[in-house]
């Protein structure tokens, strides 16, 4: 459902990434998203506001709230925003690859709910959403997996250094299993 009201929010036009220097950061991808799910549109909102408040505490300089932890890695391209309650934890991820093409960059929204042992709730707010950035339009579309289709019965974690989604599964009878998708410049491969 949140795929669905994002894919409605930017399908026309992209999302504008606004950026000072000679290229957009990890900061420039987050805050252009944070800043175009418009609170008008109640589609995910309650997944997003608490993650943009913290965005925005942190780029006043101020403390988060007790509990949330929020990194920001300019340097390897990557945020997470984290929050517990009653034994779940709230996770959201932001990660950009480069493109082979030197023309466009990936840029990929995690939503996780899980629980503290690590088994995702699947929610209608849990989603893995890509975006393709243009360096030419400096702007964000939205658009599929690339070269792979998402498995809303698993979660996906972003790689805070090297290139690699891990696929976690969980099997009815409780065990899990893992597989990598590797970023080859174009899309993601088993």
């Amino acid at each position: 459902m949140f795929a669905l009201c994002a894919l409605v929010m930017v399908a026309q036009d992209g999302i504008k990434v606004n950026y000072k220097g000679a290229k957009p950061t990890i900061s420039d991808f987050a805050w252009a998203y944070l800043s175009a799910m418009d609170d008008e549109d109640e589609c995910g909102m309650e997944a997003i506001n608490a993650f943009r408040e913290a965005f925005i505490k942190h780029r006043k300089g101020q403390p988060q709230n007790k509990g949330e932890k929020f990194i920001v890695d300019e340097k390897n391209g990557f945020i997470v925003y984290e929050t517990k309650y009653e034994g779940i934890v709230d996770r959201k991820e932001m990660c950009y690859w480069n493109e082979a093409d030197g023309k466009h960059k990936l840029f990929v929204f995690n939503n996780m709910n899980t629980l503290e042992n690590g088994k995702p709730i699947f929610t209608e707010l849990s989603d893995i959403t890509f975006y393709r950035y243009n360096n030419a339009t400096k702007k964000m579309v939205l658009c599929d997996a690339p070269g792979f289709k998402v498995d809303y019965g698993s979660a996906y974690a972003l790689p805070r250094i090297g290139k690699d989604i891990i696929v976690t599964k969980w099997t009815d009878n409780g065990k899990k299993t893992q597989k990598t998708l590797k970023w080859n410049g174009r899309k993601f491969t088993k």
